[in-house]
Protein backbone atom coordinates (compact mmCIF):
# COMPACT_ATOMS: atom_id res chain seq x y z
CA UNK A 1 0.00 0.00 0.00
CA UNK A 2 1.30 3.70 -1.15
CA UNK A 3 2.20 5.54 1.91
CA UNK A 4 -0.02 9.22 1.86
CA UNK A 5 1.48 12.42 2.43
CA UNK A 6 -0.13 15.58 4.27
CA UNK A 7 1.88 19.00 3.62
CA UNK A 8 1.38 20.62 6.78
CA UNK A 9 1.16 24.57 8.16
CA UNK A 10 -0.16 25.78 5.38
CA UNK A 11 -0.42 29.60 4.88
CA UNK A 12 -0.78 30.27 1.10
CA UNK A 13 -2.80 29.33 -2.09
CA UNK A 14 0.59 29.00 -4.07
CA UNK A 15 1.80 26.63 -1.79
CA UNK A 16 -1.31 24.43 -1.86
CA UNK A 17 -1.40 24.36 -5.56
CA UNK A 18 2.01 23.25 -5.40
CA UNK A 19 1.46 20.55 -3.17
CA UNK A 20 -1.63 19.45 -4.75
CA UNK A 21 0.69 19.11 -8.30
CA UNK A 22 3.56 17.28 -7.03
CA UNK A 23 1.01 14.43 -5.31
CA UNK A 24 -0.40 15.44 -1.53
CA UNK A 25 -2.80 13.90 -0.43
CA UNK A 26 -4.11 16.56 2.24
CA UNK A 27 -3.24 19.69 2.80
CA UNK A 28 -3.55 20.55 6.78
CA UNK A 29 -4.19 24.28 8.01
CA UNK A 30 -3.37 25.48 11.51
CA UNK A 31 -6.08 27.06 13.88
CA UNK A 32 -4.00 27.76 16.32
CA UNK A 33 -2.57 31.21 17.13
CA UNK A 34 0.39 30.08 18.94
CA UNK A 35 1.69 28.98 15.97
CA UNK A 36 3.70 31.06 13.21
CA UNK A 37 1.77 28.76 10.92
CA UNK A 38 -1.77 29.87 11.72
CA UNK A 39 -3.86 30.80 9.37
CA UNK A 40 -7.42 33.11 9.94
CA UNK A 41 -10.95 31.42 8.76
CA UNK A 42 -11.28 33.91 6.12
CA UNK A 43 -8.19 33.53 4.43
CA UNK A 44 -8.33 29.50 4.82
CA UNK A 45 -11.16 30.22 2.57
CA UNK A 46 -9.32 31.73 -0.24
CA UNK A 47 -7.09 28.78 0.03
CA UNK A 48 -10.18 26.53 0.34
CA UNK A 49 -11.68 27.86 -3.10
CA UNK A 50 -8.76 27.22 -4.98
CA UNK A 51 -7.96 23.51 -3.83
CA UNK A 52 -9.30 20.89 -6.46
CA UNK A 53 -11.40 17.61 -5.25
CA UNK A 54 -10.13 14.54 -3.86
CA UNK A 55 -7.48 16.61 -1.34
CA UNK A 56 -8.55 16.60 2.03
CA UNK A 57 -8.58 19.09 3.85
CA UNK A 58 -7.19 18.76 7.50
CA UNK A 59 -8.22 21.72 10.50
CA UNK A 60 -5.44 21.76 13.26
CA UNK A 61 -6.85 22.86 16.36
CA UNK A 62 -4.82 22.99 19.93
CA UNK A 63 -6.76 22.88 23.30
CA UNK A 64 -9.30 24.69 21.74
CA UNK A 65 -13.22 25.96 22.62
CA UNK A 66 -15.91 23.96 21.54
CA UNK A 67 -17.62 26.89 19.57
CA UNK A 68 -14.34 28.00 17.87
CA UNK A 69 -14.47 24.56 16.08
CA UNK A 70 -17.34 24.78 15.70
CA UNK A 71 -18.06 28.07 13.85
CA UNK A 72 -14.52 26.83 11.70
CA UNK A 73 -16.25 23.21 10.93
CA UNK A 74 -20.08 25.66 9.72
CA UNK A 75 -17.24 28.36 7.51
CA UNK A 76 -14.94 25.69 5.53
CA UNK A 77 -15.28 22.53 3.82
CA UNK A 78 -13.15 20.78 6.09
CA UNK A 79 -13.07 16.64 5.85
CA UNK A 80 -11.00 15.86 8.81
CA UNK A 81 -10.20 17.67 12.53
CA UNK A 82 -6.60 17.62 13.84
CA UNK A 83 -6.41 17.93 17.99
CA UNK A 84 -2.75 18.55 18.90
CA UNK A 85 -3.27 19.37 22.45
CA UNK A 86 -4.37 17.55 25.51
CA UNK A 87 -7.80 17.46 24.17
CA UNK A 88 -9.58 13.91 25.77
CA UNK A 89 -11.73 11.45 23.34
CA UNK A 90 -14.74 12.54 24.55
CA UNK A 91 -14.03 16.18 23.07
CA UNK A 92 -12.69 15.03 20.01
CA UNK A 93 -14.97 12.94 18.87
CA UNK A 94 -18.44 15.52 19.90
CA UNK A 95 -18.13 17.32 16.62
CA UNK A 96 -19.25 14.05 15.02
CA UNK A 97 -16.68 14.39 12.53
CA UNK A 98 -13.64 12.32 11.66
CA UNK A 99 -10.44 13.31 13.58
CA UNK A 100 -6.57 12.80 14.21
CA UNK A 101 -5.09 12.58 17.70
CA UNK A 102 -1.88 13.71 17.56
CA UNK A 103 0.67 12.25 20.03
CA UNK A 104 4.02 14.12 21.00
CA UNK A 105 6.13 10.57 21.81
CA UNK A 106 7.86 10.54 24.98
CA UNK A 107 10.39 7.37 25.97
CA UNK A 108 7.40 6.21 28.55
CA UNK A 109 4.75 6.78 26.16
CA UNK A 110 2.00 4.03 25.70
CA UNK A 111 1.08 4.07 22.13
CA UNK A 112 -1.28 0.89 22.39
CA UNK A 113 -3.39 2.75 25.55
CA UNK A 114 -3.43 5.48 23.61
CA UNK A 115 -4.73 4.00 20.77
CA UNK A 116 -7.42 2.27 23.26
CA UNK A 117 -7.83 5.51 25.02
CA UNK A 118 -8.94 7.35 21.40
CA UNK A 119 -10.53 4.52 19.65
CA UNK A 120 -13.14 6.55 17.97
CA UNK A 121 -10.22 8.32 16.14
CA UNK A 122 -9.50 8.11 12.60
CA UNK A 123 -5.61 7.68 13.33
CA UNK A 124 -2.77 8.72 15.04
CA UNK A 125 -0.96 11.51 14.23
CA UNK A 126 3.00 10.83 16.04
CA UNK A 127 4.65 14.06 16.56
CA UNK A 128 7.93 14.79 18.90
CA UNK A 129 7.82 15.92 21.94
CA UNK A 130 8.78 19.61 22.99
CA UNK A 131 8.17 21.56 26.24
CA UNK A 132 7.46 24.42 24.58
CA UNK A 133 5.79 23.75 21.09
CA UNK A 134 2.60 21.60 20.22
CA UNK A 135 4.41 20.38 16.60
CA UNK A 136 6.18 21.73 14.08
CA UNK A 137 9.49 21.92 16.01
CA UNK A 138 11.50 20.13 12.92
CA UNK A 139 12.57 18.01 15.56
CA UNK A 140 12.41 13.83 15.22
CA UNK A 141 11.76 11.25 17.61
CA UNK A 142 12.64 7.51 18.40
CA UNK A 143 11.09 5.23 15.70
CA UNK A 144 11.91 2.58 17.50
CA UNK A 145 9.24 3.42 19.61
CA UNK A 146 6.58 2.73 17.46
CA UNK A 147 4.67 -0.62 18.30
CA UNK A 148 4.34 -2.89 14.82
CA UNK A 149 0.69 -2.82 15.49
CA UNK A 150 -1.56 -0.41 16.17
CA UNK A 151 -5.93 0.22 15.95
CA UNK A 152 -5.68 2.86 13.50
CA UNK A 153 -3.87 3.87 11.25
CA UNK A 154 -0.29 5.89 12.04
CA UNK A 155 0.56 9.12 10.56
CA UNK A 156 4.80 10.02 11.22
CA UNK A 157 5.60 13.12 11.90
CA UNK A 158 8.28 15.08 13.32
CA UNK A 159 11.15 16.76 11.83
CA UNK A 160 10.61 14.65 8.52
CA UNK A 161 12.40 15.81 5.35
CA UNK A 162 13.60 14.35 1.78
CA UNK A 163 16.89 13.36 3.65
CA UNK A 164 14.99 10.64 6.00
CA UNK A 165 11.91 10.35 4.47
CA UNK A 166 12.93 7.19 3.36
CA UNK A 167 14.38 5.67 6.00
CA UNK A 168 11.10 6.76 8.02
CA UNK A 169 8.98 4.74 5.95
CA UNK A 170 11.09 1.86 6.03
CA UNK A 171 11.70 1.88 9.39
CA UNK A 172 7.89 2.50 10.51
CA UNK A 173 5.72 1.60 7.88
CA UNK A 174 3.43 4.18 8.44
CA UNK A 175 -0.32 4.86 6.57
CA UNK A 176 1.04 8.28 5.92
CA UNK A 177 3.56 10.83 6.54
CA UNK A 178 3.30 14.10 7.60
CA UNK A 179 5.59 16.98 6.87
CA UNK A 180 5.93 20.95 7.80
CA UNK A 181 8.95 22.79 8.16
CA UNK A 182 10.87 19.80 6.00
CA UNK A 183 9.43 21.74 2.93
CA UNK A 184 9.48 25.42 3.77
CA UNK A 185 11.48 28.45 3.62
CA UNK A 186 10.71 30.02 6.64
CA UNK A 187 7.66 29.28 9.15
CA UNK A 188 4.41 28.71 6.91
CA UNK A 189 6.09 29.30 3.51
CA UNK A 190 6.66 26.40 1.34
CA UNK A 191 9.36 25.53 -0.57
CA UNK A 192 8.05 23.90 -3.82
CA UNK A 193 11.39 22.42 -5.12
CA UNK A 194 11.48 21.08 -1.89
CA UNK A 195 8.05 19.74 -1.68
CA UNK A 196 8.75 18.15 -5.03
CA UNK A 197 11.89 16.38 -4.01
CA UNK A 198 10.18 14.89 -0.56
CA UNK A 199 7.15 13.66 -3.39
CA UNK A 200 9.43 11.69 -5.25
CA UNK A 201 11.15 10.32 -1.93
CA UNK A 202 7.86 9.08 -0.72
CA UNK A 203 7.00 7.47 -4.09
CA UNK A 204 10.50 6.39 -4.87
CA UNK A 205 10.40 4.66 -1.07
CA UNK A 206 7.14 3.00 -2.08
CA UNK A 207 8.52 1.78 -5.57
Amino acid sequence: MRTRVKICGITRSEDALAAVKYGADALGFVFYEGSKRFISIQKADSIFNKIPPFINKVALFVNEKHDVVVNAINALNINLLQFHGDEDEAYCESFNMPYLKAIRMTNNTDLLAVSEEFHSASGLLIDAYDDAHYGGTGKTFDWTLLPEQCRQPIILAGGLTMNNVKDAIISTHPYAVDVSSGVEQSKGIKDHQLIKQFMNEVRCTDE
